[in-house]
This record gives C-alpha cells, structure tokens and sequence, in this order.
C-alpha cells in the first residue's frame, strides 16, 4: 500500500494496462468496435468509391470520429454497468487504488482500442488513395483520438445511473443517433433540416467537422462556434459523470 502510494504513476499505468488486456479478451466487445468502423469505411469509402481519393478522405475524417465512439460508448457505458452491478467498483472504491485511477485506465483502454481501430481505417485509406502531408495526418489524429473523451464521459454517466441491459441499450442507440446525426456516414446535408439542427447539440457533428477542416473541406459553420460548442457539451458531459459517481451507492 505505502509502494502504491508513493508511486501514483505506476498504479494508474498497472490499471491501465489491465484493462485494455481485458478489454482484448472479450471478442464481444473487442471485434465489433475496432473492425466495424474499418468494415463501414472498406465498403462505403472503398469498394462502392465513385468520386475517387477525394472522396475517401472525406470519409477518413468522419469515420475515423465513428471509431472513437464504439470503445468510448461501449466501454464506459456497457463496461461501467456490468462492473458496478457486479459489485467491482465498490470494491475499487474501498481499495488503496485512486479514485481516478479507474477512470483514467478506462479511458487510456478505450484510446487504445479507438487507436486500433483508426489504424485499420487509415491502412485502408491509402488503399484507396488518399495522400496527404504529415501534418495533416498529424492534426486528423488528434481530432480522432480527442474525440474519445466526450463519448467516454457520457458512457460513463450511462453505466453509473442505467442497469447492464439497459446501457448496453442505451449505448447502441447513442452509436448509432450520433453516427447518423454528426455526418458520419453521409454528409448531413442529405438529412432532413430539422435533423441538421438537432446536430449541432451532438459531439459527433462538431468533431466531424472539425475533422472535414483538417482535409480542406469547408465547415457548416464557424470552426471557433464547434470548438465551442464542443468544450461545452464536453463540460456538460463531465458534469453527469461525476454526478453519476457521486450518486451511485456502488
């Protein structure tokens, strides 16, 4: 306990790294959220491609921010349900583990696992001919592996307040509204005008674009309004989550 305590780091990385080895065995989990993004874009963005490497970009930056949803959602969401209703987490909080300890290594899990998925998407995308200078890909990176932590807050607020069952509902139905709503499948400019403006109260529709402008495609709106209107549905987010925490009894 006292070697714990002195060395937080090590603690938070022991966590983290078991927790994406857990993660990893469970193919139920596993496999749906790092290959259905790369399945989608394979089909959508590749074989059925008729406007060519522009077009494979375009869907680069708007399903490598899919990716980021499936761990984040079903990880914290799914995830924190079952280990609270099985009693883990109160056990956790009992423990001489850090309270953040346990959310930090749910959320390094949930990068990782969005990082292997983004690694599938963006080998396809040079299949399919997509080309651009490293600072682009440097700053689409970014974009895709901060899009992790607004869903991984509302995952979490999920798995604190809904059973198992229900968040593993709940979680789909967010995967797929925010995919549908944020552009992520096709370009939003199709959907009905009321569904476009319901998009902008959705974290998947801001970092979508976010991630068109980095490929040099102009944005609906200002990039300064989705910067901002993403750090405030992030904050609010955080809120729930720690509301969440707060009020469990587990």
């Amino acid at each position: 306990m006292a070697t714990a305590l002195a060395n937080p780091l090590g603690v938070f990385a022991r966590e983290s790294v078991a927790e994406l080895r857990k993660n990893l065995r469970l193919p139920q989990f596993a496999l749906p959220t790092i290959i259905t993004p790369a399945v989608f874009y394979g089909l959508f963005a590749i074989a059925l491609n008729k406007g060519g490497p522009d077009a494979a970009a375009y869907s680069l930056a708007t399903f490598g921010v899919f990716a980021a949803t499936g761990p984040a959602l079903f990880g914290f969401g799914a995830g924190v349900a079952v280990e609270r209703e099985s009693g883990l987490i109160e056990l956790k909080r009992v423990s001489p583990l850090p309270g953040g300890a346990y959310v930090v290594a749910k959320l390094v899990s949930a990068a990782a696992m969005a990082a292997l998925a983004l690694i599938l998407i963006y080998g396809l995308s040079l299949i399919g001919g997509v080309r651009m200078p490293e600072e682009q890909w440097a700053q689409l990176v970014a974009v895709h592996l901060v899009a992790v932590v607004p869903f991984a807050l509302l995952g979490f607020s999920i798995g604190m307040r809904i059973g198992a069952k229900g968040a593993i509902a709940a979680a789909n139905a967010f995967y797929l509204g925010f995919s549908i709503l944020g552009g992520l499948w096709m370009p939003i400019t199709i959907l009905p005008p009321w569904m476009q403006h319901l998009a902008w109260v959705t974290p998947s529709f801001h970092l979508g674009q976010l991630a068109l402008t980095v490929i040099g495609v102009l944005p609906h709106g200002s990039i300064l309004a989705h910067i901002a209107a993403l750090v405030g549905i992030t904050i609010l987010a955080a809120w729930f989550a720690v509301d969440g925490w707060q009020r469990s009894p587990a």
